[in-house]
């Protein structure tokens, strides 16, 4: 630290001292003033522990963890759901001289063992990592070791299940925070409404005072409105770009295939644009991505997932070729537009014709009573004190991951089940050196453990492959002992360390839990949650045919003063609402396709189509694990119906079976 600095012991409330904040300000970001909302924060991090910081896109969230982080000693965690982010901050960071780094899915085994040194060497200042690393038992473990001065929680709103991004590993960020006595927590967001906020301080236990918000309004953003039909979207994009100024911008798309159709189109226009999805691999994202950063004038077709937490000021403009998903969605991608300060502008073209693919979306969702019956049936019926493998459980009852995980989150807040620490079944390891000269390291009963553990395991080719539970019975040795080391021996370079198997502890709480009574509770909250979702959708058609300034009824949605006559937006340019086009006509389900030839398709294969709601997901393109184990994404009936109302196909799937079957 800077000479003159004071460090904050941990577990001390330290008087706070702005010129040491203005100094570290200075001396590793050069920079001379705080951002609207920065000093508040860090000064309720470090006098009361706990603060959530919500601003707008580009407002300086970031540097409210990292300036904290050098005034405390250990380490900062740094949780994200966002590999860009984590990547662009910590590149940034090092050229300051700050030392951090990451965790995540795209490292390899080297990498993430090299990661793993630098932790325990106290190394490492700043560690960012994906909420889904804390269901990684070592990694928790090496936590429970470790001097953690700060929990910051990035995208805080995925907490709250009234939020637009509800994530439930969110859930347990809380009780891992109390777990392994993290000291001071900060939650961060760029969209809260009044009950998201409510929601974050409640589960973290942040003081109203502790909570910064610093607004929504953008005043150097253009808001135009100009819903155009598909048929003609692609054309109309390309002459409006044309006629912008130079400069680089984002076209938000809701299907991969759009991302990649409409990219192909704009180059082919003598456009410099790419496509960006979740398609792609993590090599070629990254790509696009430093492309796109580094040029004034390349343009990228993105998935919502693109242009999260990267650090770009000169956006000019930004497209929504299709309807944002929700007004916060809508916000946040708006807000990568003109960081700078300078005009951007940002304008929706899609139509009424995107509302149903996005209803569809949320439709596909919500699982089957059946299918949450048998799932309940399967997990209740095992021992109080259980553990499963997620994917396995997926796949056998038909339930999206995601929406599995939140399904055993529900019974966990029912009181129904506790979760425990996640684990893995097994470990392969590829030696690096002979058994005997890792033996060789150690003295006494070391010695005799090395050699067991390693003839308890059954050998490859190539690989050593561990059951853990069964060698430490063998042995009579604790399960974490094997773990540990393992670990070690990956961590010193002696052999290559895989986990595999993941699993999750579970403990049923209720003796003889009603299992009919438990389905349709967890059917009526995703129920709840589905109706909230097209709610949402709606809300965003609202926004587009709002009688009044535009600007406005997007900060009363926040819980922002609301203004009047912004001047910026379509409404107050024209003093006219906004009118979508009509939408065109569709055929007939009847006409649509071959409905017997689909009725002979959903009869060889009932797992995959032998409920109505399956049979409306594929005829609408909405993959679900028993169509992809049985290859049925690929067949050509696969979203045959994808333009028509999940509701629409799901009622005329029912009429057509009840015929075929009378």
């Amino acid at each position: 630290m800077q000479q003159g600095l004071t460090k904050i012991q941990n577990n001390k409330k330290p008087a706070i001292n702005s010129s040491d904040l203005q100094a570290t300000l200075t001396r590793y970001f050069d920079l001379q003033t705080f951002r609207p909302g920065q000093s508040e924060v860090i000064t309720a991090l470090l006098r009361d522990g706990k603060a959530l910081a919500v601003f707008p896109t580009g407002g300086g969230k970031s540097l409210c963890y990292q300036l904290t982080s050098l005034l405390l000693d250990g380490v900062t965690i740094v949780i994200s759901p966002l590999i860009a982010l984590m990547k662009d901050q910590i590149d940034a960071l090092r050229q300051l001289g700050i030392q951090a780094t990451r965790l995540d899915s795209t490292l390899s085994a080297a990498e993430a063992s090299e990661v793993s040194r630098q932790l325990t060497s106290g190394a490492v200042k700043l560690l960012y990592v994906a909420p889904e690393r804390f269901n990684n038992e070592r990694f928790l473990d090496q936590l429970g070791r470790t001097q953690i001065s700060l929990f910051a929680i990035d995208e805080a709103h995925c907490i709250s299940e009234w939020g637009h991004n509800f994530r439930p590993d969110y859930l347990k960020l809380a009780e891992n925070a109390r777990a392994l006595r993290v000291e001071r927590i900060l939650t961060l967001t760029a969209t809260a409404t009044p009950q998201v906020i409510q929601d974050i301080c409640a589960s973290f236990g942040i003081p109203e005072h502790c909570a910064i918000v610093t607004g929504f309004q953008r005043p150097n953003l253009q808001l135009l409105f100009n819903p155009t039909p598909l048929a003609n979207r692609t054309a109309s994009l390309i002459t409006r770009i044309h006629q912008q100024l130079p400069g680089s911008g984002i076209v938000y798309v809701t299907l991969q295939k759009t991302a990649e159709t409409v990219a192909a189109a704009l180059a082919a226009a003598g456009i410099q644009a790419r496509a960006y999805h979740a398609g792609m691999t993590d090599d070629e994202r990254s790509a696009v991505q430093e492309w796109w950063k580094e040029s004034n004038q390349a343009l990228v077709v993105a998935t919502i997932a693109f242009g999260m937490g990267v650090d770009k000021a000169d956006v000019r403009y930004i497209y929504h070729y299709n309807l944002a998903k929700s007004l916060e969605s809508y916000s946040q991608e708006i807000g990568r537009a003109g960081r700078d300060g300078r005009p951007a502008l940002v304008e929706t073209l899609g139509s009424l014709e995107d509302r149903t693919v996005l209803e569809n979306f949320a439709y596909g969702d919500t699982p089957e009573q059946r299918a949450l019956t048998s799932l309940l049936a399967d997990i209740l019926g095992q021992e109080q004190q259980f553990s499963v493998a997620l994917f396995n459980l997926s796949a056998k009852h038909d339930i999206r991951p995601l929406v599995l995980r939140t399904a055993l989150t529900y019974l966990e807040l029912n009181g129904v089940l506790k979760q425990g620490t996640p684990y893995y079944a097994g470990y392969r390891a590829k030696l690096l050196e002979p058994v005997e000269a890792i033996a060789s390291r150690f003295k006494g009963e070391r010695v005799k453990f090395v050699r067991e553990l390693f003839a308890h395991a059954k050998q490859g080719r190539t690989w050593f492959s561990f059951d853990v539970d069964e060698i430490a019975k063998a042995l009579g040795e604790e399960r974490m002992r094997l773990v540990r080391a393992l670990e070690y021996f990956n961590e010193q370079g002696w052999l290559e360390l895989q986990a595999s198997e993941a699993r999750q502890r579970y403990t049923r709480l209720l003796e003889q839990p009603d299992i009919a009574e438990l389905t349709e509770d967890l059917y009526r909250r995703f129920l709840a949650r589905e109706k909230r979702e097209i709610e949402r959708i709606g809300l965003v058609v609202g926004l587009v045919e709002q009688p009044a300034c535009q600007a406005g009824a997007l900060l009363r949605y926040f819980g922002e003063q609301e203004i009047s006559d912004c001047g910026r937006c379509s409404y107050c340019q024209t003093r006219m609402p906004v009118a979508f086009p009509p939408l065109p006509s569709r055929p007939l389900l009847e006409q649509a396709l071959d409905w017997q030839t689909f009725v002979a398709l959903s009869q060889n294969t009932p797992d995959a189509l032998g409920s109505t709601r399956q049979r409306a997901r594929f005829l609408c393109g909405l993959t679900s694990p028993a169509l992809t184990r049985t290859k049925l994404t690929r067949h050509l009936l696969f979203g045959a119906l994808a333009e028509h109302p999940f509701q629409e196909v799901l009622n005329h799937c029912k009429s057509v079976f009840i015929s075929a079957n009378s």
